[in-house]
């Protein structure tokens, strides 16, 4: 070994062991520990005194789990730098282009792969479907959207995911380690339900986990043994799996026979249409109202004693796309917080359904006659 390496190993050995003692989670933490890292490989929370102030914490919370037990996972845990820097927002001033985000979720082999796994489970979707009202277009445009029907499901150590968000959640955006603190709890309280090895669960860099990606609590709250096999299965269970995204949609007001969204031409004056998109995605106008703003509707969405949102997708450089959105658009924001999301999640499912022939009516990127009374 020459002097300059052996140099270079002395001087990582020391970043990594002044980074245990440090208790401080700030920006020095975060900068010595993914040093440590980048020179020494992954960096175990075992000597983090917070970490284990959370194991000895969650023990006294949770009788139900063993403290040695405990300890030992979280003195497992490593931090992860690609999951302290993939929780990151995009960079300020990145335009949001809805076209580009839709292309990325339409495409001809997802589509396919959308009919190949409905015509797989036909059974439990339809089951689904009639149980809590969720068509099985939406839940298969979810796992489509979610992981390409179980193509990429996360190949993060759920633990490890969870400890890094915990511990050292890097500084730059708005402290979520509180909320990531009690996805850890849920999560080893449901490794012991459910017999699992907490050290061998894979997921997102965010610890969502499965076919639909559940994080922990959602897990623990609303998946379902939809097989009845007395286990809960995400992961290989796509029955259980499609199950679980009816029964949480449900959960969260799914309304059955409602259309998710109607066409619209927003207002062309600038403050009308600012009054309209106030309330963000929270249906919250009547047809009437949106009329009465100078909104073009299309003529099924009178028929409808809903309450409806002004959606705004931008388009880049383009002129944005709009929607109003229904009741069931706010549902499926539920399962991720944003319209985008949902709309890919409807434009996916339409064109799932379309290719099976039972196409569903208002397609986002097809014509519609619209009506402003």
């Amino acid at each position: 070994m020459n002097r300059l390496l052996a140099r270079q190993l002395r001087r990582a050995a020391c970043v990594a062991w002044l980074t245990c003692c440090v208790i401080d989670t700030g920006h020095a933490q975060t900068d010595a520990r993914a040093a440590a890292s980048s020179a020494l490989g992954p960096t175990s929370y075992a000597n983090r005194e917070d970490a284990l102030r959370f194991a000895a914490e969650l023990v006294a919370r949770q009788p139900e789990l063993e403290a040695n037990w405990v300890r030992h996972q979280i003195e497992a845990a490593q931090f992860v730098p690609a999951v302290a820097r993939l929780i990151m927002p995009p960079p300020a001033g990145t335009a949001k282009d809805w076209a580009a985000y839709r292309a990325r979720f339409l495409e001809q082999e997802r589509i396919d792969a959308g009919v190949a796994f409905w015509s797989a489970h036909a059974a439990p979707l339809r089951e689904a479907e009639d149980r809590w009202g969720v068509p099985a277009s939406i839940v298969v445009g979810i796992i489509g959207v979610e992981t390409y029907f179980g193509r990429v499901m996360g190949r993060h150590r759920v633990l490890d995911a969870l400890a890094t968000l915990s511990f050292d959640f890097p500084p730059g955006r708005s402290d979520r380690a509180p909320f990531f603190r009690a996805e850890l709890e849920e999560f080893l309280l449901w490794c012991v339900r459910e017999g699992r090895d907490p050290q061998a669960v894979r997921g997102s860099y965010a610890g969502a986990m499965g076919l639909p990606q559940f994080m922990p609590s959602s897990i623990n709250r609303y998946a379902v043994d939809f097989d009845g096999d007395g286990h809960i299965d995400l992961t290989t269970n796509p029955t259980d799996a499609i199950g679980s995204v009816a029964h949480y949609l449900a959960t969260f007001g799914w309304e059955r026979g409602l259309p998710t969204h109607f066409r619209v031409h927003a207002p062309n004056d600038a403050a009308e249409r600012a009054v309209l998109l106030g309330p963000d995605i929270v249906p919250t106008f009547t047809a009437s109202e949106f009329s009465q703003r100078g909104a073009a509707l299309a003529p099924e969405a009178y028929d409808q004693d809903t309450l409806l949102a002004l959606v705004e997708l931008q388009n880049g450089s383009m002129p944005p796309t709009y929607v109003a959105g229904t009741r069931n658009f706010y549902v499926i924001t539920r399962y991720n917080w944003s319209s985008y999301y949902a709309s890919a999640v409807i434009e996916l499912a339409n064109a799932v359904a379309q290719r099976r022939q039972a196409p569903m009516p208002g397609s986002m990127s097809s014509p519609s006659k619209l009506t402003n009374p």
